[in-house]
């Protein structure tokens, strides 16, 4: 048990380390009007393809500041996404606005409007985990300001 204990902790001290390393060495972009700090955590080829193009899929972290939104956009595919801390709200197309806590789950399809995205509090900071499945030609991950296809 001493064995396996230490272990855990050597994996967890290890993990940790990778994630501040990937933290330090990515650079935090800007995007959209809204200023919301997007973290690209990593990027994966995947074997799968999306309407029989070749597909990556990019993990990204998400933080939105205290009562701060982001801009109208689409995605280049599929994201699924996983608050990891504080409440966001969030709505596609036409679709009425839903709040997702801490621990909860949202999708949205490929190519949809994501017409309100933000943080649901005006004291605390908001922070999701993105993946984008998507294909791997796809020149940007978000394009904003269109609302029609």
């Amino acid at each position: 048990m001493g064995i396996s204990v230490v272990t855990n902790r050597t994996f967890i001290a290890l993990v940790a380390g990778v994630t501040v390393g990937i933290g330090g060495m990515a650079l935090a972009q800007q995007c959209g009007k809204g200023q919301v700090k997007v973290l690209p955590l990593s990027d994966w080829n995947i074997v799968e393809k999306l309407d029989g193009k070749d597909a990556k899929a990019s993990v990204l972290e998400v933080t939105f500041g205290p009562g701060q939104k982001d801009t109208p956009h689409r995605h280049a595919g599929s994201a699924f996404g996983y608050v990891l801390e504080g409440n966001y709200e969030h709505a596609i197309n036409d679709e009425p606005i839903k709040t997702y806590k801490t621990g909860e789950t949202f999708y949205e399809p490929a190519g949809c409007v994501h017409r309100v995205a933000q943080n649901a509090s005006n004291k605390t900071k908001s922070r999701l985990l993105v993946v984008i499945l998507h294909p791997r030609d796809a020149k940007e991950l978000t394009t904003w300001g269109k609302d029609k296809k």
